[in-house]
């Protein structure tokens, strides 16, 4: 199943409809927009521009259509790093391909759209966060609002090179094009948005990801390519596996218990050494400094192991995420800092979240970048729990701003003012913390003339706070396996077409918002009719009573959905939401991909009709609707005319192809009547009725039909 994206004209539609209707946009509550405190400065630099926070999503399912980028800035996400694009943009990915049910593993690892299709994804959200901040959808104070897209491409310098991938580099660099080919879907309530000077922009730097067993001269080979010839800046992504296969079998499987994971031995042969990482850096520092551009690390990828589990039944290796590499990947990044201290800039993503992402802030990791936690109950919403939390510890230590929080968090202010400066200087700090005042390090330093060593003192103060941090980390039960060993509950229950426990979590843990609710009329049909063909006719009959007892259902918007099985982890009961419950599709062309799947889509018959096509058990159906008309239902034998008020057939004939004993049972008529009312019922506040507004003439209403 491809994913399709939905043109920006209807996300938008949905977006502002959502926002005046339920108080959300894409499923995320307003209350759980990030709302800065205008009294704290979290701002970053990064690749020498800024952004107002130092977190986002990493390259991954977060990070790859609209609605994805959208919930996470909403949420408070800064730094986008967009999902790795690839020269093979048809990938057959495995299905399922997300784990998440403990520390979390993956056989996922670049876009699932063509090339073309994520440029104008990504464009399109770059447009739409500019508009919903024209919109002063959240109050956010100057500056807040300020996000950067980080470009994330692999795997080989052959495919880097193609054009493909090289105009896709070239296209974000300067995006004039492609914002001008959206302007025209600006129309109607948005056309006041359609001439806003959006920066064409959209990313300046790229975060290489190294895949592994890429040798060593292939990746210097794309740095240079990047850097000289395509003229962005670099983070080379790099692989837990520099820590030697020794040590990261002790600390995986003895030190955090983590007896059951199997490591690859012949992962850590193939990929980069640690000698080679450093010799490739400090030769690509110059290539960096004469282009006037930034070099960066980031660490770390996931770890390649080999698939001990039948989660992934025909894959023979995983990529490992969360706790675990969370102390792998501290440990690397402490190794280097303590090698390098601020020469090169650190970007951080594994583990990641709402309780260690103060530290991480504190250990001055520039972005701190987030996958697997937001695949957790709550999704892209936990974001705003980080930058909560990093609030509260700001504010309990008398920081202000993100460097003082670095400098204060530990109490590593004065010994790192001494490190770089001497001992006067650390005596001034010790002196400074004891007074009255709030602490002001840039101000100190500035009026005894060593401000220029500001940013030193910050970057030291951040080794000694990473330093000490890997080592707790190492020991800390929170990372080990008795605590990250429980998948979530189930109950034993199964999931069917409608009424399930309602809990909802299917919603925001699915990284594409694929899965939304609806509420109906319940059904109860106290008598379910069958039509039934004999001697050429069609015969009406009774039939065993039909139910759907609740009005909140769960759907599944089929085009934003690529079946990663997450929504199945995290359901309380069997089955899958994404499999079993009503899956719409945004029209023919989805419809007959996915000819396999049981589903629905909507489309309009002019001049005021609704026609529902859908596929149960395989069979296809026809539900028309026409103010004023009784419904017409209809699959490959009979055609009824049903009364939409009851939901009793009030004729039905048979086609000429119509073999005797056919049988037509109307719950499927009902079934169908219920979803389709609810969504028209529900506007444009789902993708469905958003993909309806977005193709209707002009004062041309939904037709309203009868209720159950």
């Amino acid at each position: 199943m491809e994913l399709h994206p939905m043109p920006l004209d209807a996300l938008l539609a949905r977006a502002f409809e959502e926002l005046r209707a339920k108080g959300s946009i894409f499923d995320l509550p307003r209350k759980k927009f990030h709302v800065p405190d205008p009294a704290l400065d979290l701002s970053c630099t990064f690749r020498g521009e800024r952004a107002a926070t130092p977190v986002g999503p990493a390259a991954g399912p977060q990070s790859q259509m609209v609605q994805n980028i959208v919930l996470a800035w909403l949420a408070g996400a800064r730094v986008v790093e967009l999902k790795t694009v690839q020269v093979d943009d048809r990938l057959v990915i495995p299905r399922p391909c997300i784990d998440a049910r403990t520390v979390g593993f993956n056989v996922e690892w670049s876009q699932e759209l063509r090339v073309e299709d994520a440029l104008r994804e990504y464009v399109s959200a770059w447009m739409m966060i500019k508009i919903l901040q024209e919109a002063q959808v959240v109050e956010l104070p100057p500056g807040t609002g300020d996000v950067l897209f980080d470009m994330s491409v692999g795997y080989d310098l052959r495919g880097v090179r193609t054009r493909k991938v090289s105009d896709f580099v070239r296209a974000m660099l300067d995006a004039r094009a492609t914002i001008d080919g959206l302007r025209p879907l600006l129309r109607g309530p948005f056309a006041r948005y359609r001439d806003l000077d959006y920066d064409p922009r959209v990313a300046a730097g790229i975060t290489l990801s190294t895949f592994h067993g890429c040798p060593a001269g292939e990746i210097e080979g794309i740095c240079q390519y990047l850097l000289e010839e395509l003229g962005t800046h670099v983070v080379i992504k790099l692989n837990p596996t520099l820590l030697g296969y020794d040590v990261v079998d002790q600390v995986v499987r003895g030190d955090l218990g983590y007896s059951h994971v199997q490591l690859d031995r012949s992962a850590f042969e193939h990929d980069l050494q640690w000698d080679e990482c450093l010799g490739i850096v400090e030769r690509l520092e110059g290539v960096a400094k004469r282009r006037g551009l930034t070099l960066g690390v980031k660490f770390t990828n996931t770890l390649v192991v080999k698939n001990h589990d039948r989660f992934f039944p025909n894959d023979p290796v995983m990529y490992m995420s969360g706790a675990p590499l969370h102390v792998l990947s501290t440990m690397l990044a402490a190794r280097f800092r303590a090698r390098y201290e601020d020469r090169f800039g650190i970007s951080f993503s594994a583990g990641i979240d709402q309780k260690n992402f103060p530290a991480a802030v504190a250990n001055d990791l520039v972005p701190i970048t987030a996958c697997t936690d937001l695949l957790r109950a709550g999704g892209y919403s936990r974001l705003q729990g980080y930058l909560g939390r990093l609030h509260d510890e700001m504010r309990r230590v008398g920081a202000r701003t993100r460097a003082e929080w670095v400098l204060l968090a530990r109490g590593q202010a004065a010994a790192a003012a001494g490190e770089v400066l001497g001992e006067e200087a650390a005596a001034a700090v010790r002196e400074h913390l004891a007074g009255p005042g709030p602490f002001d390090l840039r101000g100190l330093l500035a009026a005894r003339g060593w401000g220029a060593r500001h940013d030193a003192v910050v970057a030291r103060a951040g080794t000694k706070n990473l330093v000490a941090y890997a080592e707790e980390a190492r020991q800390d039960p929170r990372y080990a396996h008795e605590q990250n060993r429980k998948p979530p509950r189930k109950l034993g229950s199964k999931l069917w077409l409608f009424d399930c426990v309602s809990c909802d979590k299917c919603v925001p843990v699915c990284p594409n918002d694929a899965n939304f609710s609806v509420e109906i009329a319940p059904i109860d049909q106290a008598a379910e009719e069958v039509v039934v063909v004999e001697g050429g006719k069609a015969e009406v009959r009774a039939a065993a009573p039909y139910k759907a007892a609740r009005a909140h259902q769960l759907a599944n918007f089929a085009d934003f959905c690529n079946e990663c099985g997450n929504c199945d982890v995290f359901c309380p009961e069997d089955g899958g939401p994404y499999v079993i419950k009503p899956r719409f599709f945004s029209g023919d062309a989805s419809y007959r991909e996915a000819g396999g799947h049981d589903g629905f889509y909507v489309e309009r018959v002019l001049p005021r009709g609704l026609r529902m096509r859908g596929r149960i058990d395989g069979v296809e159906h026809t539900l028309v609707r026409v103010p004023g008309a009784p419904d017409r239902f209809e699959d490959d034998g009979v055609a009824c005319e049903v009364d939409p008020a009851t939901g009793r057939v009030v004729e039905a004939r048979p086609f000429f192809r119509a073999k005797p004993g056919h049988v037509l049972s109307t719950w499927r008529y009902l079934a169908m009547r219920a979803l389709l009312q609810g969504v028209l019922d529900q506007g444009a506040t789902t993708p469905v009725g958003a993909l309806l507004a977005a193709s209707a003439p002009e004062a041309a209403p939904l037709p309203a039909g009868g209720g159950a």
